[in-house]
């Protein structure tokens, strides 16, 4: 219960919620001036809110700069797996692997200021430069865009097109998306409010 509390959930309620920031933890653990989410700390609650009957629901409120793709994945496929009603809620950034947190929950929504970055697989430390490297780097990719297209409404083709797209990040390559953007191309349900999410989430749960 004290690694709950330190993630910032609330009290027991009929729904639970889970905040995702800073940056997605990994294998390796990351410095204590870096603010983080832990996946195993993650895992096991979101099994426990999956078989409690007192929960109703999930939010997931998401604000991170993204982080290690291995456990953002696995996030993201506990989420999207889940039978109860979930519902996520962008606010500020869901960039990097934060896109597949996203569009996770049966309802994504972002809030009107946040931005969401889209951009190629990028990997840290030494790459030996063979032809498995590249190899790995587009399968791994294929995860994410596969996951990504199967869980929103956006296209293959347009999110490949977000994702490579050159001249407007500075010295990379990728885009940036608006809230409007976000919406307008199907990756997110909608703009919306934290009251809006957990509207949503009532209303599935027969509490409206």
């Amino acid at each position: 219960m004290d690694d709950i509390r330190n993630m910032g959930t609330a009290a027991p309620s009929a729904i639970q919620v889970l905040t995702v920031i800073g940056q997605i933890e990994g294998h390796q653990v990351l410095g204590e001036d870096t603010k983080t989410t832990k996946y195993e700390h993650v895992y096991p609650l979101l099994a426990a809110v999956e078989e409690s009957p007192d929960v109703k629901g999930l939010l997931v409120l998401i604000n991170t700069v993204g982080g290690d793709i291995e456990a953002g994945l696995g996030i993201a496929e506990l989420i999207a797996g889940m039978k109860k009603p979930t519902a996520g809620l962008v606010l500020g950034g869901g960039h990097s692997i934060g896109v597949p947190l996203a569009v996770a929950a049966k309802h994504s929504l972002i809030a009107p200021s946040a931005a969401m970055t889209i951009h190629p697989v990028r990997m840290n430390g030494t790459v030996i430069g063979v032809s498995q490297t590249y190899d790995y780097f587009a399968r791994t990719q294929e995860r994410i865009v596969r996951f990504v297209t199967e869980n929103s409404r956006i296209t293959r083709e347009r999110f490949l097109d977000y994702m490579l797209r050159t001249g407007e990040i500075a010295n990379d390559v990728g885009s940036i998306l608006s809230a409007e953007e976000a919406v307008a191309s199907g990756l997110m349900d909608g703009a919306g409010t934290l009251s809006d999410a957990l509207a949503w989430l009532h209303a599935q749960a027969g509490e409206a």
